[in-house]
């Protein structure tokens, strides 16, 4: 089973999850999602459409814009909606 951890602390984990240019994207319901903070960072995919970003805050830890999802997806797209996906360069483990 998929799995995105931190210093020991499980953030994620489902058997369903969407892979997306490598990456692996969790439904919502199997993210703890009150370890998660909204960020300012905006992005636009040119075939994703339009990111939110959020911080993970792990303990005294705080991973900025660790992760993101496309709430509203363009339908080339449409799987990952409700989705969301982690950033291993800061510091997480997804397996």
């Amino acid at each position: 089973m998929p799995t995105v951890k931190y210093d020991g602390t499980t953030v994620a984990s489902s058997d369903h999850v969407e892979r997306v240019e490598g990456n692996p994207y969790f439904p919502r319901q199997d993210v703890r999602t009150e370890l998660l903070e909204p960020s300012d960072t905006e992005y636009t995919c040119p075939w994703k459409g339009e990111a939110e970003y959020y911080h993970l805050r792990v303990g005294d830890d705080l991973l900025e814009d660790a992760a993101w999802s496309y709430p509203d997806p363009k339908p080339a797209a449409k799987q990952i909606a409700g989705h969301v996906t982690f950033d291993e360069s800061k510091g997480l483990t997804i397996d």
